[in-house]
């Protein structure tokens, strides 16, 4: 799997694809299919300090733009990858960009394990959660109970966002992002770029037409995941 990700990023156009991992057998499977390697510290709370290590230790420059492509994300796009980074690149007052698209169905809005972003109207973020976000204060009226069951709901999760685990830095950002501790929101919702915002970083949002395949979280979703490169 670590193998199909980083022939994605190379295929994205990146100047370079390096692996960072903590974990010897990730650099002697990632070494054996070619791969550059940076091992790094095992206490990282999150990816992006352990990209934010990676940054200092090849020196990049402040302005240079990283992209975190996750291990577990398989299916993603090489044109997603390139687009994120044009995106923050053409939207300077931000310090972060990430991709959203719109929630699927109703049972994926009320999932925790998928995550939902809000949105401003200059696309940049106003938060993230694992709760089902924004809340229609007053659904329709067919819709009011139970509010778990309908799979036609599309009402509910109007405006709703999909986050996709994909990130674009600038290295000085990630520098000044390393240099907090993790903050209350992220350790709430366990979920890292809450940290960004709760110190006035911008997150950039770039709106996908289409949600991409979710990344594999569970032995269902490896299953599921076989499944579907059989078919390619």
């Amino acid at each position: 799997m670590i193998q199909w990700v980083w022939e994605r990023a190379q295929a994205s156009g990146a100047t370079e694809v390096i692996v960072a991992t903590d974990d010897e057998r990730i650099r002697s499977a990632c070494r054996a299919f070619g791969a550059d390697v940076e091992m790094t510290s095992p206490t990282h709370p999150s990816g992006t300090d352990r990209i934010a290590e990676v940054a200092d230790r090849r020196r990049f420059a402040d302005s240079a733009i990283l992209v975190n492509v996750q291990g577990d994300e398989p299916m993603i796009e090489p044109a997603s990858i390139r687009a994120l980074a044009q995106a923050l690149h053409e939207n300077p007052n931000c310090q972060i960009a990430t991709p959203v698209a719109p929630v699927a169905s109703h049972a994926q809005w009320r999932d925790p394990n998928c995550v939902k972003a809000v949105r401003a109207l200059d696309g940049t973020a106003l938060y993230f959660s694992r709760a089902p976000i924004p809340w229609l204060r007053d659904p329709p009226a067919p819709l009011q109970a139970p509010l778990q069951a309908p799979s036609d709901a599309a009402a509910t999760y109007q405006n709703a966002w999909r986050h996709i685990g994909l990130y674009a830095y600038r290295a000085g950002s990630l520098r000044q992002f390393a240099a907090w501790p993790p903050s209350a929101l992220e350790e709430i919702e366990k979920l890292e770029q809450l940290r960004a915002l709760e110190h006035g970083m911008k997150i950039y949002l770039l709106a996908l037409a289409q949600s991409p395949p979710g990344g594999v979280d569970t032995a269902e979703d490896l299953a599921q995941l076989r499944v579907r490169i059989g078919q390619l």
